[in-house]
């Protein structure tokens, strides 16, 4: 495909800056809308004048419409979009950096969404959809239990999934660890509960504190619900799950002053499973829980790790030298950018 790229561009380039111009467009509409010229233009970097411009051809061809509340995309609009994305993410180097991004990372799999997170959270939304159809194409039929984890990117994931990934499958949805202490909706048991009814599978709670003692940990164990999660979660065949920023991670989970202040100290970048990282790997701190681990990851034939917007890139770095290696993560192209380049334009 690349040399087909080549000669197009030889003989005609502006047919490919044009191109990749107004496909953006319908990026960026498709993420935000229904979105003002302004807001459009503020985003893209571009000025309203030029944006006008294409936005009128776009309009004319029937693939976009203005409204009171700005521009959105039409039924056209979306087929046309959808048709081109394979095309446009090879001509914009994405699957050349998906390689790139496994290569670095020492794991088999990467997969790549345009935009960045940080930017529009509809990138969330692109970067489950890319899950959903990863585990369509991935996962055999047959029973199968997947545990996941809880949060913002996994919640939104969610809402992506949909009745094709039953076919042919029985799906089993389970916490992959216990309570952590953040709003309801994006719990561990929310989201494996919000996966189940999108695809029509089942799913098992596990309600139990967020930090146990000693004490407290082995009469839990013997509990008959307990036990029953955790066996289901022992024999999962599937993992999904996000990868924090410590600090973020640490404040929205209540934790003490005193253990933020040594995440701090310690410059803690990552949060995963409960443990949190520094830049270089290394473990600074684990929140004692039932369920589970890292370790337990190498027993499962497929971990799926999704986060986005290169304000995680550093927190993805840390977090991947102790992933699986046939770990596929699922990120999007600012976060991507960020750790092939080493420039986080936030710093």
């Amino acid at each position: 495909m690349q040399s087909e790229f080549a000669w197009i561009e030889s003989i005609a380039p502006d047919m490919l800056a044009v191109a990749t111009k107004r496909y953006q467009i319908l990026q960026y509409v498709n993420w935000m809308e229904p979105v003002g010229r302004r807001s459009l233009a503020d985003q893209m970097h571009t000025s309203e004048r030029t944006l006008r411009t294409e936005i009128d051809f776009l309009r004319r061809q029937g693939l976009l419409e203005s409204s009171r509340s700005g521009v959105v995309m039409t039924r056209h609009g979306r087929e046309v979009f959808a048709s081109m994305d394979d095309f446009m993410n090879q001509l914009l180097g994405i699957r050349t950096d998906e390689k790139m991004l496994a290569s670095k990372l020492g794991i088999e799999h990467c997969l790549i969404v345009s935009g960045d997170a940080d930017q529009s959270s509809r990138v969330l939304d692109d970067m489950g959809r890319t899950l959903a159809r990863t585990m369509q194409l991935l996962l055999p039929l047959g029973k199968q239990t997947v545990a996941v984890m809880g949060g913002t990117t996994l919640a939104r994931a969610a809402q992506q999934m949909n009745y094709q990934l039953s076919t042919g499958r029985d799906l089993m949805f389970v916490p992959a660890r216990g309570g952590v202490g953040e709003t309801v909706d994006i719990q561990a048991n929310s989201v494996a509960a919000a996966m189940a009814e999108s695809t029509g599978g089942s799913y098992k709670v596990l309600y139990i504190p967020e930090n146990v003692s000693s004490e407290t940990y082995a009469p839990l164990l013997k509990e008959p619900a307990v036990k029953e999660v955790l066996q289901l979660i022992d024999n999962a065949s599937v993992v999904i799950h996000s990868v924090g920023e410590a600090l973020v991670m640490a404040r929205r989970r209540n934790m003490d002053a005193e253990i933020q202040n040594m995440l701090q100290k310690q410059q803690a970048v990552a949060e995963a499973f409960g443990t949190f990282f520094d830049a270089s790997g290394k473990i600074v701190y684990k929140i004692p829980k039932i369920g589970l681990t890292i370790r337990n990851l190498d027993e499962i034939p497929f971990v799926f790790a999704i986060a986005g917007g290169r304000s995680k890139a550093s927190a993805i770095q840390a977090y991947m030298q102790h992933a699986p290696k046939n770990t596929w993560l699922i990120t999007d192209a600012g976060a991507a950018n960020t750790i092939l380049t080493g420039v986080n334009p936030l710093k």
